[in-house]
């Protein structure tokens, strides 16, 4: 019987490492999910907030570590929009808006698969958790009374 329950413990134990490496993997996800979220978003209110201002407004284009060019925007028909693999495409104000509002939608269905799953997969860290601990003060409590 306490060969058994000593399987079932090495069993859980094994479940619960490959399960908390599950979640350490699912959180990098959805990190990287936020931080496109976070970029796609920005694009969205960039496009929405030129759209009203007036012709050729002036802007400050990052140019990294902090630091900004000041130039005027003197073409507001097309925007240049990366289609993904280093490829980029010329849209109208109006298509690049779209495209930008379709991907922000859809990494926004990705990020709730995703916390559906960590939600998931923690479920299951926690109950594996109760399960092992349970385990080990039964284990703990027979080898103590002598019956291992």
């Amino acid at each position: 019987m306490a060969g058994k329950a000593e399987e079932e413990f090495r069993k859980l134990t094994v479940e619960l490492r490959f399960l908390e490496q599950t979640t350490e993997a699912l959180k990098s996800r959805i990190n990287m999910v936020n931080a496109v979220i976070t970029d796609l978003t920005y694009a969205k209110i960039t496009l929405e907030g030129l759209e009203k201002e007036k012709k050729n407004p002036e802007l400050f284009v990052p140019i990294g570590g902090s630091s900004y060019i000041k130039t005027k925007l003197e073409d507001r028909d097309k925007v240049i929009v990366g289609m993904g693999a280093g490829v980029s495409v010329e849209k109208t104000w109006p298509e690049a808006k779209d495209i930008v509002k379709k991907r922000l939608e859809d990494v926004e269905k990705t990020m709730a698969s995703l916390q559906r799953q960590f939600a998931g997969v923690a479920g299951k860290v926690d109950e594996d958790r109760n399960k092992l601990e349970a385990l080990a003060a039964e284990l703990r409590k027979r080898k103590a009374s002598g019956n291992v």
